[in-house]
């Protein structure tokens, strides 16, 4: 019955816990320890991102960090919480931490403590590593560490993880500790005594606090039914009110707290000096120049994503267009020439053109995060979604779902407020995600004409902006009207610690640009691969012997009329894709997708984007490939579809045309996973379904207005 108890012994590789506060500085201890030796995947059984790294502590000895979710306290509220609190209580049989090492910010040292002291009297190995020790100078603050070293009975370290300070130090004190086990901060015995004199009896081997726990919350925790029976009732037998014991441990832990700061803390009075960041915050944060600045921000952002990354991926489609010209005529004529430049590498160069502005975008943000200015964009948008039905807290998945869709949904579980939480869940797909940026980079280079003005303003950037700025207008629009429809009596409540403003971290910012870029690749590589390679066969291939008799036809013509070879193998090119598998299919859907101004061709790429959105592209690319003949092969994607016309001899790609397009895939669920992980964090078939008809009907009918008072 001894659930907690496990033995402590030298290893070649020890398990230690990284906990803190949010925004204290653990991940980037985290990334600062592990470097690149880092695995993201999930907790088993839920949804919550676990990040696991190895860090090589001496010669003898590494240790296997686990980065916790950020937790305020060891009383859980959200899903994430309640994750750090099982693998703190060893209550999760995959992950039993050996030692942990609590983050703690010295320029809020009060508050950072009070987790800090409960972690201390779960009496496991504890280090504590204090990060923002220059902002905590900058505010007047000095901490006697060897006095709050001892008062507390655990070894503590200064650490600046940004600038790789502290590090060996830290590393050190682990080795000397992994085997110390502390003593207890607050008696927790004086809490309910005979009650956890009680559970200890029946728990042999745990200390106090965990018995305390034990009696809080242990309808959350992985018991056996005689034990949740046993330990239900002691709660009955000693009139044990959790809510009551909780609050009265806070104000004991607090008190304690206050002594122990008065004796080896020193404060100046803040009042003295202006920090940089209330001056900051003044201006970011104004109910007027706040929103105007904000509104600045994503204009530079997809300004510099458009004029610096097109450098880079021109040089990259030219380059694709060369090969594929050099390649045809290298190679000997046949099916697996064709396979091979016309399925293998159009996949390749529809996955490889766009990584430049991915990795641009990505880095960008991660640069607005390091800043601290995410956080005050929750805070300005906080008025502005409660009118929809949601809270400022909403406003950090949203502003993930720029990036992916399927993380920013996971990570609205921070949101407690069920309603709020299912509302984000359901409009995020409407932001703009990384997928949706080779399509519209194609489209608007296609039908939008590259001004710039004055040098610096891009008109393809502006439209881009627009389309980011009309999907968050249109997410809005929709909450608005699904709040009347979702009822709750549950209220909600913003709370928000602001971060300091932070200098970025390059290393940072390239590491995040680096490993986006590799997993779009490798994740959104792969689909697109298949894909490429599923429309290459099935645009070379088609039902009954229609196919055959294409080429017969031709091949007499050519015969005959030798002078008009180059004339007649594009004709056949193109008979033979209509007569195709892929030509059946998109004249299936063609009369549904008239009114909206796009052919059969467009039809094909609607139906295999929903897979994925990106996969637009290298439907494109196959596609136009397969309808080209060896002399113009080296011309590039964006060229052949600019050209590509009607049977009537009207271009395809048509401003009205090119709008409709952007529209529809600005605000269709063309993505697989995304319906997958809403039906997981939902645990309903219902929410992704209805999610699915309201954004695939509201891209139909703005689609088909566009288009229709444009063309």
């Amino acid at each position: 019955m001894s659930v907690f108890k496990r033995p402590l012994h030298l290893k070649k590789t020890i398990n230690i816990a990284l906990v803190g506060n949010p925004n204290c500085g653990k991940s980037s201890l985290f990334n600062a320890l592990t470097g690149l030796k880092q695995k993201v995947g999930n907790f088993p059984g839920v949804t919550v991102d676990k990040k696991t790294g190895i860090c090589k502590l001496s010669d003898q000895l590494e240790a296997n960090f686990i980065d916790l979710p950020g937790s305020y306290s060891l009383y859980p509220r959200t899903e994430d919480e309640w994750v750090s609190y099982k693998v703190l209580l060893q209550q999760d049989e995959h992950l039993r931490p050996d030692m942990i090492v609590v983050v703690a910010d010295a320029s809020n040292l009060r508050r950072n403590l009070l987790f800090c002291s409960q972690i201390i009297d779960l009496q496991i190995p504890v280090v504590v590593a204090l990060t923002m020790n220059d902002i905590a100078r900058t505010k007047g603050i000095d901490i006697h560490l060897p006095g709050l070293e001892q008062e507390f009975g655990v070894p503590m370290v200064a650490v600046n993880p940004r600038k790789q300070k502290g590090l060996d130090l830290l590393k050190k004190t682990i080795i000397g500790t992994q085997d110390k086990i502390p003593g207890e901060f607050l008696y927790s015995s004086m809490l309910a005594p005979r009650a956890v004199a009680m559970v200890k009896n029946l728990f042999p081997g745990i200390n106090n606090y965990k018995a305390l726990h034990l009696l809080i919350n242990h309808p959350q925790l992985h018991l056996s039914a005689s034990e949740h029976e046993a330990l239900e009732k002691i709660r009955v037998a000693e009139k044990f009110n959790p809510t009551k014991t909780q609050a009265e441990e806070i104000l004991q832990r607090y008190a304690r707290i206050k002594h122990v700061m008065q004796l080896h803390v020193k404060e100046t009075d803040p009042m003295k000096s202006s920090k940089l960041t209330e001056k900051l915050d003044k201006i970011l944060l104004h109910r007027v120049w706040g929103y105007v600045i904000l509104i600045g921000v994503l204009f530079v952002v997809f300004q510099a994503v458009f004029l610096i990354a097109q450098y880079p991926m021109n040089l990259i489609d030219q380059l694709f267009g060369m090969m594929n010209g050099w390649f045809l005529q290298a190679l000997p004529p046949g099916w697996g020439t064709d396979l091979f430049v016309n399925g293998f590498l159009a996949g390749i160069s529809g996955i490889l053109v766009f990584v430049p502005q991915i990795m641009m975008l990505f880095g960008l943000i991660t640069l607005l995060e390091d800043s601290g200015y995410m956080a005050r964009i929750s805070l300005l948008s906080d008025r502005t979604m409660r009118r929809s039905g949601l809270n400022g807290k909403s406003v950090m998945p949203m502003i993930s779902g720029f990036a992916c869709a399927v993380p920013a949904i996971m990570s609205a579980r921070s949101i407690e407020n069920k309603k709020e939480r299912l509302l984000t869940i359901l409009i995020t797909p409407l932001m703009s995600c990384s997928a949706r940026l080779p399509v519209f980079t194609i489209l608007i280079s296609l039908v939008i004409p590259n001004h710039v003005y004055g040098g610096v303003i891009s008109l393809q950037g502006l439209v881009m902006t627009g389309l980011y700025l009309f999907g968050i207008l249109m997410a809005m629009l929709v909450a608005r009207v699904l709040k009347y429809f979702i009822k709750t009596k549950e209220r909600s409540f913003f709370l928000l610690e602001l971060p300091t403003y932070k200098s970025p971290r390059w290393k940072n910012m390239f590491y995040t640009m680096y490993e986006k870029a590799r997993i779009f690749v490798r994740d959104a590589g792969k689909i697109i691969m298949v894909i490429s390679l599923l429309l290459w066969a099935l645009s070379h291939y088609g039902p009954g012997d229609k196919m055959q008799e294409i080429r017969n036809e031709y091949a007499q013509k050519t015969a005959a009329h030798p002078d008009q070879r180059r004339i007649l193998k594009n004709e056949e090119s193109a008979q033979l894709l209509e007569h195709s598998y892929a030509g059946h299919l998109g004249h299936a859907i063609e009369p549904a997708i008239r009114p909206l101004g796009y052919d059969w061709k467009i039809g094909i790429a609607l139906i295999t984007s929903f897979a994925a959105r990106e996969v637009f592209v290298g439907t494109m690319a196959t596609l136009y490939s397969a309808g080209d003949d060896a002399d113009e092969n080296n011309i590039t994607l964006h060229e052949k579809m600019r050209t590509a016309v009607k049977p009537d001899g009207t271009k395809v790609y048509t401003l009205a045309t090119g709008l409709s397009l952007l529209m529809f895939y600005l605000l269709a669920m063309q993505c697989m996973s995304t319906f997958a992980v809403v039906k997981r964090e939902t645990q309903s078939w219902k929410w992704p379904i209805i999610q699915f008809v309201y954004m695939t009907t509201l891209a139909y009918l703005c689609s088909m207005l566009v288009y229709q008072l444009c063309k």
